[in-house]
């Protein structure tokens, strides 16, 4: 007999706490959640945009952004967000090491936080300038 009143009452306790999460969770609407660069050369720093949107019914600040690796920088204002209104959040990726990259950003709000992407790949540029190109000098001596 016991058994069947705390089924119920584990239910409800469920479905309670469920709602709540979803409501904290509705707070922000995300524009994009991962940003990629694409092929990206060393050593030149690059930067992304994301779009935040309040959807609740009441004023939402960012209280902190943090970030996976000191290579990455983000930059957010920290006023409130009215509802209805947008925000930007800036995150610069300095490059400096060769090869593949995904960082991510985590954006904490309230009770919850929003994990971003960024990712790309850095090649390194060719060290010094270009072999001369012979033809080019050939073509130079021709007169018309």
């Amino acid at each position: 007999m016991k058994k069947y009143f705390f089924i119920p009452l584990f239910i409800f306790i469920s479905m309670n706490g469920k709602t709540q999460n979803e409501n904290t969770d509705t707070v922000f609407s995300f524009k994009k959640s991962t940003h990629d660069f694409g092929n990206i050369p060393q050593g030149k720093p690059v930067y992304t945009i994301f779009e935040i949107t309040n959807i609740s019914q009441s004023p939402v600040q960012i209280d902190n952004v943090q970030v996976s690796c000191g290579c990455t920088s983000p930059e957010w204002s920290r006023d409130p967000v009215a509802p209805g209104e947008t925000t930007k959040l800036k995150v610069g990726y300095n490059a400096a090491a060769e090869g593949p990259f995904e960082k991510t950003i985590t954006v904490i709000y309230g009770n919850t936080s929003k994990i971003l992407v960024i990712k790309g790949n850095v090649w390194k540029p060719p060290a010094g300038s270009a072999p001369p190109n012979t033809a080019v000098d050939f073509l130079k001596k021709i007169r018309f």
